[in-house]
């Protein structure tokens, strides 16, 4: 279990999240344990305007990344009945620019969890960034991953077959497309034929 603080940081004079895990929940698990030091690793790792900024992380899993005062897409979308075409243009070319960044490492890195409620908005800047990677993954090797893990109703039929890449996460951002559009949180309602 994951708590989420807002912070401010004396020093340099800016707001942050204060993520703070309860060690007795991670200990139970050791999955849980790796997925944390994973969302932690990766954010150290990528460094990109479109993903959200790592700062610093502790032994203990308290970890402090950037601010989202306006909240997550989804809450942010919800919360206006209408939103430009032009805006939301805008955080589409965001957000790819946040998917394509982790996508050319090599190896490449994949979210395995992009959904509106992984994607934060600075309302006041006009800027969205992806965040929560606990789920993501650095493709080694075979350059396919083989575990069934994400949101059912973001997730490409490719994770049901348990061998992908990073397009599972283009799939995604098509999922959020949609949603941004038909301004519907639920997907679930939606016929996708033979998923």
């Amino acid at each position: 279990m994951k708590t989420v603080y807002k912070a401010f940081d004396e020093v340099l004079g800016m707001e942050g999240a204060w993520n703070q895990v309860k060690l007795a929940d991670v200990f139970r698990s050791p999955d849980e344990l790796q997925r944390h030091y994973s969302e932690i690793h990766l954010l150290k790792y990528l460094d990109h305007s479109s993903i959200m900024q790592f700062y610093e992380s502790w032994i203990d899993i308290n970890f402090v990344n950037e601010m989202f005062t306006s909240s997550t897409l989804r809450e942010y979308r919800q919360r206006r009945q209408r939103v430009d075409i032009r805006v939301i243009k805008n955080w589409f070319c965001q957000i790819l620019r946040g998917l394509a960044y982790p996508h050319c490492h090599d190896p490449p890195v994949i979210h395995r969890d992009l959904k509106c409620d992984n994607i934060f908005v600075h309302g006041h800047l006009g800027q969205v960034k992806i965040g929560d990677l606990g789920l993501a993954a650095i493709l080694h090797g075979s350059k396919h991953a083989h575990c069934v893990i994400g949101t059912p109703e973001f997730m490409a039929l490719e994770l049901y077959e348990e061998e992908y890449n990073e397009l599972i996460d283009i799939y995604s951002f098509g999922m959020c497309i949609l949603e941004m559009l038909e301004s519907s949180s639920n997907l679930q309602e939606r016929d996708f034929g033979s998923r």
